[in-house]
């Protein structure tokens, strides 16, 4: 699949999704676009390699039980060529090193990155403490919605997951442009109900999507 990119006209629309929704609501909601939130290179090399060792052992194993052993110098030639071939292929194709990197591991380093940026982009110090980030990381295939304090008590984690369903099958579709804009106008629906905009209200921070 081809690296998600956006255009400036994609830009514009998502700028656009997110003065439109905020004009319902006192909230402030932030959109974050993170092509990769985990370096996992050593660690997708170690599993590969062990991966390849186990491979090649069980495969001897069977060999042995059928009755056609490999000598110790034969199994290290092919641990040795399958590994190295193994590790030439993740070096060339840089997409493959995500498949040897576990699932939890993906997903606490992308929770972790979405943390820093609702703090880096001070989501958390708007007046009313109504600010809601929106957060893709395309390598990790994960997505999260964050919700200030203020928010917890009035909106619930069902409503949150569906918008964060929302973004993942965009971003599956190639449509995150889509997903985006969609969950931004649900995110501004929701914050309408119990922060509806006041007489004098203001804009606290840029109406953007964030590329990292």
């Amino acid at each position: 699949m081809m690296p998600l990119r956006f255009s400036t006209q994609d830009h514009d629309r998502i700028s656009l999704a997110i003065r439109d929704a905020e004009k319902q609501t006192a909230g402030e909601i932030y959109a974050v676009f993170a092509r990769q939130s985990h370096d996992g290179t050593a660690l997708a090399f170690a599993m590969a390699l062990a991966l390849c060792l186990a491979i090649s052992l069980i495969a001897s194993l069977i060999a042995a039980l059928v009755g056609h052993p490999v000598n110790a110098l034969t199994l290290a030639l092919g641990q040795g060529l399958g590994a190295g071939l193994l590790c030439l292929a993740l070096w060339r194709v840089p997409a493959l090193r995500q498949l040897f990197v576990p699932n939890f591991v993906a997903s606490a380093a992308a929770a972790k990155v979405a943390q820093a940026q609702f703090l880096a982009h001070n989501l958390h110090v708007t007046s009313g403490r109504t600010g809601v980030l929106l957060f893709v990381s395309e390598a990790e295939h994960y997505a999260e919605v964050i919700a200030d304090s203020g928010i917890h008590q009035h909106v619930s984690e069902a409503d949150w997951q569906q918008i964060v369903d929302v973004l993942t099958k965009a971003a599956r579709q190639d449509q995150l442009v889509e997903g985006f804009v969609e969950a931004i106008r649900r995110s501004g629906a929701l914050l309408s109900v119990h922060f509806p905009p006041t007489a004098h209200g203001r804009n606290e921070l840029p109406d953007r999507l964030v590329e990292m």
